[in-house]
């Protein structure tokens, strides 16, 4: 089988070349660089020895996934044509280049065969470099797949391969939204001439004004101090609630069990929904919040009793995700929102072991306000062709079942009442289906409206110095109708 040796270059000279790296080198006639732009390139052109380099396809391709792919393919071939051939990467190759990780899985397939010899890498200049010396753990992401990594901010991380002032935006877009604008961090460069890295401390948000960026440029975040944190994460979270709920912890939490918070998951989500009415960017980012404790709160309960944690909820969340969307995931082809909900619910049924239409009606969830689950229910037989043909036939069956109300309370049936008025409202909420309306959203816009007009015929009886219990039915009318005409006349102005 053909063979391949990758070489670490090492993260500077000649001299940041390990003896075994050197020697192979040396020995080697076939010496294929990912770019020429390294002074071990230039030490070797110096002594004669021929190198073939991949600059040329950085310039002809469109993305760093075809330049990967197809120095990788090129790789294979020429091992292939000539039974071996060296690799060499800049510094330790298995660290940051993305080639060799290619590489690493066609020789799993059985394509290749692979030696790797490293070398120093720019990982140990930069720690020497910002003389770290303590026992926070350390992070390495590659500044080319930033968006598919995590920075951790209780770790140390290292930025590699920040090649020039777009990636260096690119990167500082993405830090500022974890560490905020005025974080301090460390930008470093070598110079060919020198041997040693400098360091230059700057704000996240003067990262892209620099200007010195090469190959060889890296980021060093140091890990947020713990006594000064003003930057949080979801382990931090974690760690709040454990000691929350520990020994010396709130007496509160810490006798909380699931059934006695279900009240608060109800009043979370509905001060959620609140905010989003109000288009109310600040107070939604607190809500969200306090509905997040909820779900870490019962997680941290679940851990304690030994049901489930935190990492069970995002696994499971995360493969349900990826499983209801075979068009984004998959290979299944949709154009319409539409044909995704079809997906969707196709795909949930069959996760539940649902098989019959009523299995379907009775797996919606109890805990629902009555509106929600009403409309839920009559969106399910709708789909199955169980529905009005239109909303005057809609219209007709909420007469008829008010008109059935009617006759229930002129007969003093209590009982019957209680059903009529069920009725009505269940075809009230169809009505509200037919009119493209949540009754839900619907019916607490109402009862905001309430209150404000209520609270207007207070204020306005208050002028009068009189209290609305001392009120005629027929003043407080006149007081209610006011307040209608205020409501108009606040948004006219708007």
């Amino acid at each position: 089988m053909a063979k391949i040796t990758i070489v670490g270059l090492g993260y500077g000279n000649y001299s940041s070349l390990t003896l075994s790296a050197a020697e192979s080198i040396k020995k080697s006639n076939r010496l294929y660089f990912r770019t020429k732009n390294h002074e071990v390139a230039d030490y070797l052109k110096g002594m004669g020895k021929e190198i073939t380099s991949y600059d040329y396809v950085y310039e002809e391709s469109q993305t760093f996934d075809q330049v990967y792919e197809i120095i990788t393919n090129d790789l294979i071939e020429n091992a292939n044509r000539y039974n071996e051939i060296s690799y060499c990467a800049p510094g330790n190759p298995v660290l940051s280049d993305k080639i060799v990780q290619l590489l690493l899985e066609k020789e799993k397939k059985g394509l290749i065969k692979l030696d790797i010899i490293g070398s120093i890498s720019i990982v140990d200049e930069v720690l020497k470099t910002v003389k770290k010396n303590d026992d926070k753990s350390l992070k390495i992401v590659n500044a080319l797949d930033i968006g598919n990594q995590y920075l951790d901010i209780n770790s140390e991380n290292i930025i590699i391969n920040v090649y020039d002032q777009l990636i260096a935006s690119e990167i500082k877009l993405y830090i500022s939204e974890i560490y905020g604008d005025e974080f301090e961090i460390y930008v470093l460069n070598k110079n060919k001439e020198e041997l040693d890295f400098t360091s230059k401390k700057v704000l996240v948000y003067e990262i892209d004004r620099l200007t010195s960026w090469d190959h060889k440029s890296c980021l060093f975040i140091p890990a947020v101090d713990y006594l000064n944190k003003q930057v949080y994460n979801l382990h931090d979270l974690i760690t709040i609630m454990e000691r929350l709920r520990g020994k010396n912890g709130c007496p509160w939490d810490m006798k909380q069990t699931h059934s006695s918070l279900r009240e608060y998951v109800l009043e979370e989500a509905y001060e959620v929904v609140e905010a989003i009415n109000n288009d109310d960017s600040d107070n939604l980012a607190e809500e969200l919040g306090d509905l997040l404790l909820q779900v870490i709160f019962h997680s941290q309960i679940a851990k304690e009793e030994g049901t489930f944690n935190l990492w069970d909820v995002i696994a499971k969340l995360s493969s349900k995700l990826i499983n209801r969307h075979p068009h984004v995931f998959g290979e299944v082809k949709v154009d319409t929102a539409n044909q995704v909900r079809h997906i969707w619910e196709s795909i949930k049924d069959k996760e539940k072991n649902i098989e019959s239409y009523s299995e379907g009606l009775e797996n919606i969830p109890k805990g629902l306000s009555a509106l929600m689950r009403s409309h839920k229910i009559q969106k399910k037989v709708a789909k199955i062709g169980f529905d009005w043909d239109n909303i005057n036939q809609v219209l007709e069956k909420v007469k008829e079942e008010f008109r059935e109300l009617e006759e229930a309370i002129e007969n003093n049936d209590q009982s019957n009442i209680e059903e009529e008025l069920g009725d009505l409202l269940f075809a009230v909420v169809n009505l509200s289906r037919f009119c493209k309306v949540n009754p839900e959203t619907s019916l607490i816009n109402t009862i905001e409206k309430f209150i404000f007009r209520f609270k207007f015929m207070e204020e306005e009886s208050k002028k009068q110095d009189r209290d609305l219990k001392e009120m005629t039915l027929k003043e407080m009318n006149e007081l209610w109708n006011l307040s209608k005409i205020h409501k108009n006349l606040k948004k006219d102005k708007k």
